[in-house]
């Protein structure tokens, strides 16, 4: 019984002799044996571990992840198996006690005894979870600004907001749009991705803070708002669980609110937190800006489209017995209109003229064409006056000099009735290339008239070429762009005027649409992918065939084949 005896004794000499070896240490240091038992603590670890008294079972005194890893240490035969000074030490391992976070790294005392060394790392540990959150967020906002600013889609933009609020910030998330009186756009998103479109009649004052969103106050806390008192209307239909905590923001436009963002989160997850409700007002405001840039685009496109369609050159037919067609190209790929335009007023009978109008504004793009624009409705104001051609020019130029603009306008005026089997003829020229006549025998003459430009004098001149037309002639307007493409073999020449003259020589007998469109493709294959002006063209055009029915001014009319 002696050596047993001496051997206990040993056992207990061990712990106190470690504890007095550790105890100056300032990390609290824990030591166990191999058979899963305390050994030892210093004072630092004692406050840290009350219950870790000598002879203590680990898992009894100390949280179970340390006990665990301690358990693998001893498990591991590999490790045992090794001299101690050759033996690789494990890992360091981490955890919580209580509300704080330590890493604990392991070290080999003797063949019976571990010395868990743990250092806190609570505020490290913090800030890294911040980090990672904050890489989080950051990534968040760039993938919303990315999948916002892919469209200019007002619907499609509230329907990318609402859907990644609820993928990453809510169970439900709502965006109100600006509504009209109680009638409010409102896309809808719940926990299963499902988008719901639609417009509610809704009073705002129902909702705390809600009215104030929407007019761009800043948001009351979540905590200040009782979800129970949440309308029906506010809680999609397939949201499950009641809702626990609400987040209500505004969503900053360009210059007035774009709208609401409502973000509902249900009772099986936290309220949100203050850093939470700060992040869902970055978020709002990137989605605002995108929310309402394309709104302002909706607008924008919706404004443009109503002006360019009194902009654009109209559909032409015949009038009177006579034919009339029209084509314009554009300088740029990207634009509709531009400083080319022609209009032809109908007479009012078949014994009144009708008269017809090319014109070419100095300049392209935009501003070109509200000049164009208010060309065409002057001349349309005057073309009671269209029997003396110079008095219409006249009038034309004194409302061109009262704008704050420097840009002037070239104008080709005809003046059209049908007498007989032929048309007869008035054109002048302000400013304008002279009008081209191809006749019967494949001739192609200029109209013998000449005038200065529109907008530039106080005074206009203009001298006026009569003509007669036979069936199958051919009278045409066009502007300087036609003219003055270049291309060709070596892409410097101009297309020029007996290019056109000799394209007009093989026209006679063709409809007017015919003509055009001959006129067209010949200088667009010249110009090539090169850059041009804008390219106008008029055909006035008598019939060949004997006119059967009779024409109202608006349709084609028939003829005889």
């Amino acid at each position: 019984m002696t050596a047993p005896k001496q051997a206990d004794a040993t056992t207990r000499a061990a712990p106190a002799a470690l504890a007095e070896a550790w105890a100056g240490a300032p990390h609290p240091v824990l030591v166990a044996d191999d058979g899963g038992r305390v050994a030892a603590t210093n004072e630092v670890g004692g406050l840290l571990l009350p219950r870790a008294t000598h002879g203590m079972p680990l898992a009894e005194a100390v949280p179970k992840w340390l006990a665990d890893a301690h358990a693998r240490l001893v498990d591991d035969g590999s490790r045992l198996a090794l001299p101690a000074q050759t033996r690789r030490e494990p890992d360091v391992v981490r955890g919580g006690i209580g509300e704080r976070s330590f890493e604990a790294r392991p070290a080999r005392l003797d063949d019976r005894h571990w010395a868990w060394w743990l250092a806190e790392d609570t505020h490290r540990r913090a800030a890294e979870d911040e980090l990672r959150a904050e890489r989080r967020r950051t990534a968040l906002l760039a993938d919303v600004s990315q999948q916002l600013l892919a469209s200019l889609n007002v619907e499609r933009c509230m329907e990318v907001t609402a859907t990644m609020a609820a993928g990453h910030l809510c169970d439900a998330a709502l965006v109100i749009a600006p509504g009209r009186g109680n009638v409010y756009p409102v896309t809808f998103t719940g926990p299963a991705g499902e988008v719901t479109h639609t417009t509610l009649t809704v009073d705002l004052a129902e909702v705390p803070g809600l009215s104030e969103a929407m007019q761009g106050f800043p948001p009351v806390p979540s905590r200040w708002i009782d979800p129970s008192v949440l309308p029906e209307w506010a809680v999609p239909a397939h949201f499950t669980g009641p809702v626990c905590s609400v987040v209500i923001t505004p969503l900053p436009g360009h210059g007035v609110p774009a709208g609401v963002l409502m973000l509902l989160r249900s009772t099986d997850r936290s309220a949100f937190t203050e850093a939470e409700e700060l992040f869902a007002r970055i978020f709002a405001a990137r989605a605002g800006a995108a929310v309402s840039a394309a709104r302002l685009y909706a607008e924008q496109s919706s404004i443009s489209r109503t002006l360019m369609r009194d902009l654009l050159p109209p559909t032409l037919h015949a009038v009177h017995g006579v034919e009339f067609a029209g084509g314009y190209i554009a300088a740029g790929p990207d634009e509709r209109i531009g400083g080319d335009f022609y209009d032809v007023h109908a007479g009012q009978s078949s014994e009144d003229e009708t008269l017809a109008v090319l014109g070419d504004v100095c300049g392209k793009g935009l501003e070109a064409a509200a000049l164009t624009g208010k060309i065409r409705n002057t001349v349309q104001a005057l073309r009671s006056m269209g029997d003396d051609h110079q008095r219409l020019l006249g009038l034309l130029n004194e409302s061109l000099l009262q704008n704050e603009h420097t840009r002037f306008a070239t104008l080709a005026l005809a003046s059209v009735v049908r007498r007989g089997n032929g048309v007869d003829l008035r054109v002048t020229s302000a400013g304008h290339p002279q009008p081209l006549i191809a006749r019967a025998d494949g001739t192609v003459t200029e109209a013998e008239t000449k005038g200065t430009l529109i907008g530039a004098l106080p005074d206009v001149t203009s001298t006026t070429a009569h003509i007669r037309l036979k069936p199958g002639e051919v009278c045409l307007l066009f502007s300087d762009g036609i003219l003055e493409a270049t291309g060709g073999p070596m892409g410097t020449e101009m297309f020029g005027q007996e290019r056109l003259s000799r394209a007009l020589s093989e026209c006679f007998g063709m409809v007017a649409e015919a003509v055009v469109e001959r006129v067209q493709m010949l200088a667009t294959q010249w110009v090539g992918r090169g850059a041009h002006d804008d390219m106008a063209v008029v055909a006035i055009a008598v019939p060949r065939h004997q006119h059967l029915s009779a024409v109202d001014g608006h349709t084609r009319g028939r003829y005889t084949g």
